[in-house]
């Protein structure tokens, strides 16, 4: 690492390091809190928002350029903690063309007929290009796991739905990051964790203001009464798959711009650590850009000569 990169680095690990999880020490949900804002104010936090906003946009260029590695980022969270407008700030301003977000909603009947993983594996993103999964395979852990009739409906031959059946699907989820890190997919996976407080707060202002009813979901209430639930699937899914090869990131969601400082600060210090740049550019391959530079600079000077005839002739 250089110089300029371990400036970054240090710059950025108080907002990376206490919320990354990656299996090398015990995970307690409890334990961590909602409204966490390290230590800084909301002016500074836009202010490391915004510059973290222009280092991925040099990133972005370089990654798509270089064409080697690619981002697979995972947003999960309760209703209302934030996911949508944390997506939105955080990539403002990055080229649209290699960037994809994918919104998972209720499995069709066609994506049923597959394993639970197919609609995910099918949305990848190529090599150069970030992908953001709003909602993603996890929540087969999650929704799945609370509302046991969902996953009656999935086909599974009846003598492989056992009571291991949680842990199974943890260890495949693992296996199957574990083979896209090795494949040059950056897997970066983020718990937007917001308190059961703040979400009432959020979902009262849904209710209050009219540019924002259109966001409450009746569906949303019924979920947040197996908030307990939840919970209980949430620590267990992180504490069984995050790993070195994709941690998970648990980010205070009650302060909606500190969550965007952990996330854009996770985002860029993952990128900094690829070593991105732009192709270079052989001498061979220089020879020839000159020889078209000096072929152009010459169609030039010849149409400026051309037009200067033309008015000599008008005159």
């Amino acid at each position: 690492m250089g110089k300029k990169s371990k400036l970054l680095a240090d710059e950025l690990k108080p907002f990376v390091s206490p919320f990354r999880i990656d299996g090398s020490e015990q995970f307690h949900l409890k334990s961590l809190k909602t409204n966490e804002k390290g230590g800084i104010d909301k002016a500074a936090g836009e202010e490391i928002i915004e510059a973290n906003r222009r280092r991925l946009n040099d990133f972005q260029e370089k990654l798509y350029a270089q064409d080697r590695w690619s981002l697979l980022l995972i947003f999960q969270g309760m209703d209302a903690a934030g996911k949508d407008s944390a997506i939105k700030s955080v990539f403002e301003g990055v080229n649209p063309q290699g960037c994809e977000v994918t919104s998972f909603k209720e499995p069709s009947s066609k994506e049923l007929d597959h394993d639970f993983m197919w609609r995910s594996m099918i949305a990848l993103p190529e090599r150069g290009r970030i992908g953001i999964f709003n909602r993603s395979y996890y929540e087969e852990c999650l929704v799945v796991r609370v509302h046991s009739e969902i996953l009656a409906k999935q086909k599974i031959p009846p003598r492989l739905v056992t009571k291991n059946i949680w842990r199974e699907r943890f260890e495949d989820i693992s296996a199957i990051e574990r083979y896209l890190s090795r494949n040059g997919i950056v897997v970066l996976k983020f718990f937007l964790n917001v308190s059961r407080q703040e979400q009432r707060a959020r979902f009262l202002e849904r209710l209050e203001e009219r540019s924002k009813n259109w966001k409450f979901s009746m569906a949303d209430i019924n979920e947040r009464a197996l908030w307990p639930r939840y919970m209980a699937a949430y620590q267990d899914m992180i504490r069984h798959t995050a790993t070195r090869a994709a941690p998970w990131h648990v980010v205070p969601a009650d302060h909606k711009w500190f969550a965007r400082v952990v996330i854009g600060s996770t985002i860029v210090s993952a990128l900094e650590k690829l070593d991105l740049h732009f192709p270079k550019v052989d001498e061979s391959e220089r020879s020839e850009f000159k020889r078209v530079r000096e072929a152009l600079l010459a169609e030039g000077k010849g149409g400026a000569g051309k037009k200067a005839k033309a008015g000599n002739r008008a005159k």
